[in-house]
């Protein structure tokens, strides 16, 4: 069974064996797409890596202007990290135009198994709970494999737009659209949503 857990030093091992596996390709949801791996094999480098994206959870934590709050969390078959999923609380401009509120990706191995599909299903309840009230998300138009996964998911084809599909899930959230969302809550480690175990 699939489950999201919080980023934790203790997963090292195997969240370095997961992101070997994507190779030359792009880590999406993870946070570390400027980092090289061969940094995070050092434990207290991991730490570090770890503590950032935890505390990129918090509004008031320091980011760069083109950044928003997000949530990181990692997704698991058991003991055993598959991927890596980004709730982004708020949109930007390129947000808005290309990432949406959700990314993520499985690794290479785990695929074609329903661990998107569900880790997706997972986030968006993660959402409602930070108060988004319907989230954006984006594929190229190409990835029929990431198009299924929104589908299956309620997703409500928008258009598309520099290559990008996009759809529209409503999470069930009754805050107005047009306040700002996602910034005044946040998952707490006692989420029903996510499991804090190692």
């Amino acid at each position: 069974m699939i489950t999201l857990v919080r980023p934790d030093a203790a997963y090292q091992r195997s969240w370095l064996e997961c992101a070997a596996d994507f190779r030359d390709s792009r880590r999406n949801g993870s946070g570390s797409e400027d980092r090289p791996l061969d940094t995070l094999r050092d434990p207290e480098t991991f730490r570090r890596f770890v503590a950032g994206l935890v505390a990129d959870a918090l509004p008031e934590t320091p980011r760069k202007p083109e950044y928003v709050p997000c949530t990181y969390l990692w997704i698991a078959d058991g003991r055993t990290i598959v991927g890596s999923l980004a709730i982004r609380h708020e949109l930007n401009d390129f947000l808005r135009r290309e990432g949406g509120h959700i990314g993520y990706s499985v690794r290479p191995s785990a695929r074609r198994r329903g661990h998107a599909a569900e880790a997706l299903k997972k986030a968006l309840a993660i959402a409602r709970e930070l108060v988004v009230p319907s989230v954006l998300l984006t594929c190229d138009e190409d990835n029929a494999a990431s198009r299924a996964t929104i589908e299956k998911n309620g997703g409500v084809f928008e258009g598309t737009g520099h290559g990008k599909r996009r759809y529209w899930i409503p999470t069930g959230c009754d805050q107005d659209p047009g306040r700002s969302s996602g910034t005044s809550a946040s998952i707490t480690a006692g989420s029903s949503m996510v499991d804090g175990t190692v």
